[in-house]
């Protein structure tokens, strides 16, 4: 496993980062995310990333129990605030309020005295950011957390954070957690350039695009058996008949990407990489880019996917992916 630091800063994650969304908590017995967690962490694994709202909270609680075999200095703990955790009025958003009591229960739930980074799951229109900014501020202070970040936001917000913090003064945020793969390239063309100017680093959600660069949907055929499409607790596509569209991003999936898709597999095999491999592969190529988070709910795949690690991909093969997927 090859290590890099979050921007500019001195803090080092792993190439692959195992996350929870979907998995540990819900569809996931605990026993089995267990054994997923102590495989990565075996393999060289160090950053585990999570959320307060996985699960109701239960993400939280398995993560942070799996963690507890091994020194907590080992390893890197992110979680994440904003979106609902009761019906009253302030149990969301990024208020000084709802960010102090969700840090604090998160680290009951977690079992931890820190956490290394704590990130704005989503922006808050209706919270000035300044307001979200010392608190975030003052979580560090108190030694709550270490790192604040964010998750997509636009480039226009990050860059106003980053104004603000340097002009007020408060530690600055380091890192920011976006989609993207192959198929969902937005942050190209403003958010890494600007990140990469102001010492951010990415941490990236959903390289393998829902399993779809993972090659195993196959044109006109209905998700395979065990697939996170064929699941109801793990199912984010919209489906009509096959795999058809992501309910949570623009991406338009038919039967014409998935079979782009499956022209992949002759580059892969050419690499000597599966096709897991060859898209977080592809998304660590970005030097921005500190870690990728998989998903998994057996230990198999996390082997397959950490071998993405250290692999480098020349310019003849990525301009090969691009003519394939029609970019």
């Amino acid at each position: 496993m090859n290590y890099r630091h979050v921007g500019k800063w001195g803090v080092q994650v792993s190439e692959v980062g195992l996350g929870s969304w979907l998995t540990y908590g819900g569809a996931t017995e605990a026993e089995q995310a267990t054994a997923c967690i102590h495989r990565a962490y075996e393999l060289g694994i160090n950053f585990f990333d999570t959320a307060n709202a996985y699960a109701g909270g239960e993400s939280e609680r398995v993560v942070g129990a799996a963690l507890q075999a091994f020194p907590r200095e080992s390893y890197v703990l992110s979680t994440k605030v904003f979106f609902p955790m009761g019906s009253g009025p302030n149990n969301w958003g990024l208020s000084r309020k709802h960010i102090m009591e969700q840090c604090n229960a998160s680290l009951r739930r977690l079992g931890v005295d820190y956490i290394d980074l704590y990130y704005c799951h989503r922006y808050d229109s209706h919270t000035p950011l300044e307001e979200t900014l010392t608190a975030l501020h003052d979580l560090v202070l108190q030694g709550k957390i270490l790192y604040a970040g964010v998750s997509e936001w636009t480039a226009g917000q990050i860059a106003h954070a980053v104004d603000y913090s340097r002009g007020a003064g408060l530690r600055p945020l380091v890192s920011n957690q976006p989609q993207y793969n192959m198929l969902a390239r937005g942050i190209e063309k403003e958010i890494l350039p600007l990140c990469e100017r102001e010492g951010i680093g990415q941490v990236v959600f959903s390289p393998l695009a829902q399993g779809i660069l993972t090659g195993k949907y196959q044109p006109g055929q209905p998700p395979p058996e065990g697939s996170r499409a064929a699941d109801p607790k793990q199912n984010q596509f919209l489906k009509t008949g096959v795999v058809d569209a992501y309910v949570n991003d623009k991406i338009q999936v038919d039967d014409g990407l998935l079979e782009r898709v499956q022209q992949l597999t002759p580059l892969s095999e050419e690499a000597g990489l599966t096709m897991s491999q060859l898209a977080l592969a592809w998304c660590l190529r970005q030097k921005n880019i500190s870690s990728v988070i998989i998903g998994a709910s057996r230990p198999s795949q996390i082997e397959d996917n950490i071998a993405a690690s250290g692999r480098i991909l020349d310019a003849a093969l990525l301009a090969r992916i691009d003519e394939v997927l029609g970019i």
